[in-house]
């Protein structure tokens, strides 16, 4: 295996925001080869996020967003172990995207486990009848639901929501590299979103 240069350990820290060893090591592990590397890292900062999940998240900071023309806000809790995590630049920089991403894709809540019971049975009422009309049988139908409401998900489920900066991560795969980078476990609470105008 070929050594692994500087430059392209600092080009994927900078991708990234993972530290120098543990880039310099992901390049070891995949042949030099950036993209997987990448991937590596993500997949480190899940498993890490996994151990972490159970984890007391005490400290945080409420992150916010106001759009430039002053008609659009939104506040959202994230959650850490620590202060000195919560004051760091990396968790400043999340909480702020996470509120970007709220103004702009107006989720209806964090995880698909808070889906509200009658919006999630309302929907999938409609998926069925959308796939009887196509002439599906009963069985293929079902199965048809079932991937729509998936990609309802990621439509209204903050942590299943592509990142509008980089819509091959979503926010759960930005919160995990997170968890991977600074070794605690990180946690979206509540938030809220006004729109000038719109009923609450």
């Amino acid at each position: 295996m070929s050594a692994i240069s500087a430059a392209s350990v600092k080009a994927l820290r900078d991708k990234t925001g993972a530290g120098m060893m543990d880039c310099k090591k992901a390049l070891g592990e995949c042949n030099g080869d950036e993209e997987k590397a990448v991937a590596w890292l993500r997949e480190k900062g899940l498993s890490k996020a996994q151990k972490r999940a159970g984890r007391a998240t005490s400290e945080g900071v409420v992150g916010s967003y106001i759009h430039s023309n002053g008609k659009l806000g939104v506040m959202v809790e994230i959650k850490c172990e620590t202060d000195f995590v919560a004051r760091s630049e990396r968790f400043l920089e999340f909480a702020k995207n996470v509120a970007m991403q709220i103004a702009a894709a107006n989720p209806v809540c964090v995880t698909p486990e808070e889906v509200p019971a009658d919006l999630l049975a309302k929907e999938r009422e409609i998926f069925k009848n959308q796939a009887m009309e196509e002439g599906k049988p009963e069985a293929i139908a079902e199965k048809i639901v079932d991937g729509r409401v998936k990609k309802l998900y990621k439509e209204i489920c903050l942590l299943e929501q592509p990142f509008i900066k980089d819509d091959k991560v979503t926010i759960k795969d930005l919160m995990n590299e997170l968890v991977g980078v600074i070794g605690e476990n990180v946690q979206i609470g509540r938030f809220s979103r006004m729109a000038l105008g719109e009923d609450a």
